[in-house]
């Protein structure tokens, strides 16, 4: 249990740093769902980051960090802990070297490098979420990942701030060494991007923003695919015998397909829905609560497992479940 009091008093002293008590956690997921967290505290700046974490550490009491919450699924119950959020949002440009802060809104800077004929990040036009959220997970679409731009990532591991280069981040497909190393926090990335033409750029991207508003509109509270895809090569082989060829996409194979064959589609548990297009898509079409998603998620995991003999992987997180 919290000594909430000094604790908050402690929190409340640090300069440039909002503090909240009983902070509704649905206002920052893009399910629109959770309780609250006990203790809730942003901040841009990397000292009073580092001087919260400390604290939080020091006291012994849970805590999490969190993005936009694009990928948060939080409990009813909310988080009796401290949730601690960074917002720095900067953005600059040397030749075709970007760095961007991980507060900054994954959209702005894919615009920022669009506008300025540097080719690398703009397929991943659309994708909801902060630049630090997306390293973490290392985001990707269209045939491309962030990992294969990212030049350097600056971060904090606890007791001093870091630099890893892109082979130290340990990337692979939607996973860094960042994902595995919880209590590391990132605060900058640096990409290392190619010349291309701004008016190319952005026509390939105005289409992919075009085709993702239609299949996630953005007022729709979810959080784009649930599960992973999978890569072909690991399926097991009784499994990669069912697949048709032209599912397999780049190496892939989409979660949607395996769900499909399992009914996943048009599937409502109350106000938690799976899209009736579209079978890696759950969304809260009102009053959704968490339960009823982490049901749902976990009946169609049963359904897969049961039926092709291996488990899909979810790219949400859970908090305080």
């Amino acid at each position: 249990m919290l000594d909430s009091a000094a604790l908050v008093n402690e929190l409340f002293a640090i300069p440039d740093s909002q503090v909240l008590e009983e902070a509704p956690l649905s206002r920052y997921t893009r399910f629109g769902i959770g309780g609250p967290a006990r203790i809730f505290l942003e901040t841009g700046s990397e000292t009073s980051f580092m001087q919260a974490l400390q604290i939080v550490e020091r006291s012994e009491t849970p805590f999490v960090v969190i993005g936009a919450g694009t990928n948060l699924i939080v409990s009813d119950e909310g988080f009796d802990g401290v949730v601690l959020r960074f917002t720095a949002s900067g953005i600059k440009a040397e030749g075709n070297r970007v760095t961007a802060a991980a507060g900054a809104v994954l959209q702005n800077l894919v615009d920022f490098t669009v506008e300025r004929g540097l080719a690398g990040i703009h397929t991943m036009t659309g994708i909801p979420g902060f630049v630090g959220a997306a390293v973490y997970g290392n985001a990707g679409a269209y045939g491309r990942s962030i990992s294969q731009s990212i030049l350097s990532v600056r971060f904090f591991d606890g007791s001093a701030v870091r630099v890893f280069d892109n082979e130290q981040c340990r990337f692979r497909y939607r996973e860094s060494i960042f994902k595995r190393e919880k209590g590391w926090i990132i605060f900058a990335a640096t990409l290392e991007l190619e010349a291309g033409d701004a008016a190319e750029l952005h026509r390939i991207a105005s289409g992919i923003l075009e085709t993702r508003n239609r299949k996630y509109p953005p007022t729709m509270k979810c959080a784009g695919s649930i599960f992973k895809n999978l890569l072909f090569h690991e399926l097991p082989e009784a499994v990669k015998a069912m697949v048709p060829e032209k599912v397999v996409i780049e190496g892939k194979v989409p979660s949607a397909y395996f769900l499909e064959q399992v009914g996943a589609k048009g599937m409502k548990n109350g106000d938690i829905h799976v899209a009736d297009y579209h079978a890696n898509l759950i969304y809260n079409a009102g009053d959704g609560t968490a339960a009823q998603l982490a049901a749902t998620i976990s009946e169609l995991k049963r359904r897969v497992l049961e039926r092709f003999g291996f488990e899909v992987e979810e790219e949400v997180q859970y908090v305080g479940f």
